[in-house]
């Protein structure tokens, strides 16, 4: 399938590494003008620019957003991809890390799309992509702040899309299962750092129907899919991508 994205806009949140450079990578491989806003310096020029965006602060995202306008126009594809986690039993969740998990993960899908947004209701045209997560649709335990800000995600992408559906702007939610990213992996805060390792990550994998972690690349193949012309009667959906993991 071509998703047909030649000169398209696209502005990807969190996308300097993990899944956000693999979605960012694919809309650039099918012919998108990428922008990747990461609230960590972006170094990844060679897929398109790079801005310096802070999902939960409204001025680094008009800054962001107002840079992207003025080297390549108005956004047509927003794919709202930052987030953050954290590992802890429930009544260890301290405030702290449940604000930043909320404010990252959940206002700022809210504060990024409310930017974008009134130039796609302007021109009668826009793709909304939510990254949310398989535990948005089902839960799992000990990272129940997470859960909650991914089912949130979807609340709100199902709200949107039913919001603006008359004007020509789809907003859809994509879901990951299992992807290797530095969620999983950094030494501090990962889950595998605080769930037994390597052979909690084996038993994870083991449960995949498909009997393969998800790549980032795979995420960006649905997300090419939804933000193409093919999907314009698609709006309000969450996507499973967990190779049959969680089906519904």
């Amino acid at each position: 399938m071509n998703p047909g994205l030649s000169g398209k806009v696209v502005l990807v949140t969190g996308g300097a590494s993990g899944i956000g450079a693999g979605i960012a990578s694919v809309l650039a491989s099918a012919g998108a003008r990428v922008a990747i806003g990461d609230v960590e310096s972006p170094d990844r020029q060679e897929t398109g620019l790079a801005v310096h965006l802070d999902v939960t602060d409204r001025d680094s995202v008009d800054q962001a957003v107002t840079k992207i306008e003025q080297e390549y126009g108005s956004i047509d594809i927003l794919v709202n991809n930052a987030g953050v986690s954290a590992v802890a039993e429930f009544l260890d969740i301290t405030d702290r890390d449940w604000d930043r998990i909320m404010a990252v993960n959940l206002r700022g899908v809210l504060v990024v799309t409310q930017r974008v947004l009134p130039a796609m209701l302007r021109r009668q045209q826009g793709r909304i992509i939510n990254i949310a997560s398989v535990v948005g649709l089902e839960a799992v335990p000990l990272i129940a702040a997470y859960c909650a800000s991914k089912f949130g995600v979807i609340a709100l992408t199902q709200s949107l899309a039913k919001e603006v559906a008359s004007q020509n702007v789809t907003v859809n939610a994509v879901c990951p299962g299992i992807v290797r990213t530095p969620m999983w992996d950094d030494p501090d805060i990962g889950v595998l750092n605080q769930t037994g390792g390597e052979p909690h990550w084996q038993t994870v994998v083991a449960d995949i129907p498909q009997g393969r972690p998800q790549t980032p690349e795979d995420i960006g193949h649905a997300c090419a899919y939804l933000a193409s012309d093919q999907a314009a009667i698609i709006t309000g959906i969450a996507l499973s991508v967990s190779g049959g993991q969680r089906m519904h």
